[in-house]
C-alpha cells in the first residue's frame, strides 16, 4: 500500500503560519520568549542578507573589470 505523501511546504509557509497564529492563548512568558525567537530570526535573517549583498557587490566588481 502507498502511504500518503507529506504535504509540500513552501518557503516561508511557516512563517505566514505563525503571523495568522491567535496570541491570545500565550502567556506573558511564552509571548516574551517569541519576541526573542523573532528578534533571534530577524539576526539572522539580516546577516544572510549582508552575505548575499557581498557577494553580489564582489561578482558585479568582477564582472565590470
Amino acid at each position: 500500500m502507498d502511504e500518503a505523501a507529506e504535504p509540500r511546504s513552501f518557503r516561508g509557509q511557516a512563517l505566514g503560519e505563525a503571523l495568522r497564529e491567535d496570541l491570545e492563548v500565550y502567556g506573558v512568558a511564552d509571548l516574551e520568549e517569541r519576541i526573542e525567537m523573532l528578534q533571534a530570526e530577524i539576526g539572522r535573517v539580516r546577516a544572510q542578507l549582508e552575505r548575499k549583498k557581498a557577494g553580489r557587490a564582489a561578482a558585479d566588481s568582477f564582472f565590470k573589470s
